[in-house]
Formats: C-alpha cells, sequence, structure tokens
C-alpha cells in the first residue's frame, strides 16, 4: 500500500500513529455517488468527502461505519462491501481510510454536524475535494471509462 502525501509543503505535527477511519461511498442505482462536506471547527473544513468517521476501539469497519453514517447524516445502511483501503498522510494526521461501498440504506439524509451534501457524477462539480477522496474519484474514473482531464471540473 502506497501513502498519499497531503499538503506536503506542510511541517507534519501531533501524533503520527496511524487513525483508523471508515468510510461509505454510496452509490445511487445511476451512479451517482455522495459527498458531504466537512464541519465548520474540523480540520479540512468545507472540503467535500465521502462520509464516514474514526473506528473506536473493538469496532470493524462495517460497525463503525454504520455507527458513523447513522450519527453523521441519519441513515441506516444495509451491508457495506469492502472495497479498498487508502494511507493519507495529512500534516495533522497519519490516516488509513477504509472505503466500503454501500448501496442500500433506508432513512433521509439528515446532515446532523450542518455540513452540506451533494449527489456527484463525473467531473465533480464541488471543490475543494480532500485529498483521501482525490483516489476514489480516480477508481470511479478507471472504472467508469471517464477520459476528462480532470476528475473535477
Amino acid at each position: 500500500m502506497t501513502t498519499l502525501l497531503a499538503d506536503g509543503q506542510l511541517p507534519r505535527q501531533g501524533d503520527r500513529r496511524v487513525v483508523d477511519v471508515a468510510v461509505g461511498v454510496l452509490i445511487r442505482p445511476g451512479g451517482e455517488f455522495l459527498l458531504t462536506s466537512r464541519p465548520v471547527g474540523k480540520v479540512y473544513e468545507g472540503y467535500w468527502e465521502f462520509p464516514g468517521g474514526k473506528i473506536e476501539a473493538g469496532e470493524t469497519v462495517e460497525q463503525a461505519l454504520r455507527r458513523e453514517l447513522q450519527e453523521e447524516i441519519g441513515i441506516t445502511i444495509a451491508a457495506a462491501r469492502p472495497w479498498r483501503v487508502e494511507m493519507v498522510d495529512y500534516p495533522h494526521a497519519l490516516v488509513r481510510l477504509n472505503f466500503c461501498q454501500v448501496f442500500q440504506w433506508s432513512g433521509e439524509l439528515q446532515m446532523k454536524e450542518g455540513q452540506h451534501f451533494s449527489w456527484q457524477t463525473l467531473p465533480v462539480q464541488v471543490q475543494p475535494v480532500l485529498p483521501g477522496t482525490v483516489p476514489v474519484l480516480a477508481w470511479f474514473a478507471q472504472e467508469r471509462g471517464f477520459t476528462g482531464p480532470t476528475y473535477w471540473a
């Protein structure tokens, strides 16, 4: 597994232990995927990402994802299909992103942390995009045969 260096010009700080995160890539039947903005007061505030959060001690990736999506956006997911794992070295933390594809859920989206949401396709119309989100856009582009110059407009 390679490590994506985010904002490499900035110094690394804080605890450099790996933080495991469960990330939900919610995909509608037509192929649109859900992006949410990072809430006010969090690192990278306003950046767009796939929803999810830290895996707590004793939780599996799927358990953490289920909990985080209920807490953050008010939905209950059906099965979460493990997809890919990506390591990202942010200035504030070293993060292992455990991406899961989710095709079925119940409940209406409720942005419980004051964030925004947007259903997207390629090229992505929202900006800025969190560095850890970029690999997923590249995977989508490869899977879908997208040949645009970038993954966003």
